[in-house]
């Protein structure tokens, strides 16, 4: 067996380039989950996903812009083709997807919500083994079985509490994992041609412009006064949730490539958990260890899972 392109890192690795790299990709992966958190505290002021979202992506888009300008000075144009794909990739994978995230947010804790997001790659494998008929193997079964296991453990620790409200909480972000999973199969063959930079600022400029959009087609503009943590908060979630993870996230799979990059992004989970315990009072309990456990062992088995 030997590793795809994809795995290896595009610059020679020395051990502290390594230590490096595995450090911006585990910081990255805490602060990508850290947006559930400050949901959670936005949600205390009594604005809705719709104004949640369209605030995040105002506080993103500049930084996003400018590196999409900086593409298209200096880079070829792209294809008629690739500018309707990009369009419907930005619209699935950073629209839809996170739109159904902090919706689903209003019913679920952040724990389970993270966990259910974790089972992306399990969707991923699900999508095409469906669509594209390819096998699934005895190993890729078993890591298939583990994280549902692990994800049911939790539901039905959580819906205890919760009811119904954890029911649709949970179908929403299940909702969001399956349309990050499409948009993740649908830029594979488009990353290699005009590279992620560009992919993911153009991507995140048409997310961006559909969420605000969104807002002001929903939603008076008078709602864009709010109290003053709000946007504190949302600058939070824009900056430090949303433009650091995706440069650090890049930043690692250069340094140690992408397979290392997504094993390292399992402290995502488990940070939130703890961060929901310390932040926002959700309890931790031995269910939710276990179902945590379980769902880390399944997609880490996906992740050793190497192509030919």
């Amino acid at each position: 067996m030997s590793k795809t392109a994809a795995d290896l890192p595009v610059v020679p690795t020395t051990r502290p380039a390594a230590l490096g790299g595995l450090a911006i990709a585990i910081g990255g992966a805490v602060l990508f989950s850290t947006k559930a958190i400050v949901a959670k505290l936005l949600y205390r002021y009594h604005i809705d996903a719709v104004t949640l979202i369209a605030f995040r992506m105002l506080f993103s888009l500049p930084v996003f812009a400018a590196v999409a300008v900086w593409k298209m000075r200096t880079e070829p144009p792209l294809a008629v083709r690739d500018r309707w794909r990009l369009a419907g990739l930005g619209l699935i994978g950073y629209y839809l997807s996170s739109y159904l995230d902090f919706l689903g947010l209003q019913y679920i804790s952040v724990g389970l919500e993270r966990l259910i997001l974790f089972l992306t790659p399990t969707f991923v494998l699900l999508i095409t083994a469906l669509v594209f008929k390819r096998r699934i193997g005895r190993a890729e079964w078993i890591a298939l079985a583990l994280s549902y296991c692990g994800i049911v453990l939790v539901f039905a620790h959580d819906l205890k509490g919760g009811g119904g409200s954890t029911v649709t909480g949970s179908l929403l972000v299940l909702g969001s994992a399956a349309c990050y999973a499409a948009y993740l199969l649908g830029t594979g063959e488009m990353v290699r041609r005009i590279g992620s930079l560009r992919l993911v600022a153009y991507a995140m400029c048409v997310s961006s412009a559909a969420c605000i959009a969104q807002f002001f087609i929903l939603r008076p503009a008078s709602m864009l006064v709010q109290p003053l943590p709000v946007y504190g908060l949302s600058l939070v979630n824009g900056i430090f949730c949303t433009i650091f993870p995706v440069f650090m996230t890049m930043a690692a799979v250069q340094r140690i490539g992408a397979t290392t990059a997504s094993q390292a992004g399992m402290i995502g989970p488990v940070s939130t958990l703890f961060l929901g315990w310390a932040l926002l009072g959700e309890p931790i309990t031995t269910v939710q260890l276990a179902g945590t456990g379980l769902v880390l062992g399944g997609i880490y088995l996906l992740s050793k899972k190497k192509t030919p």
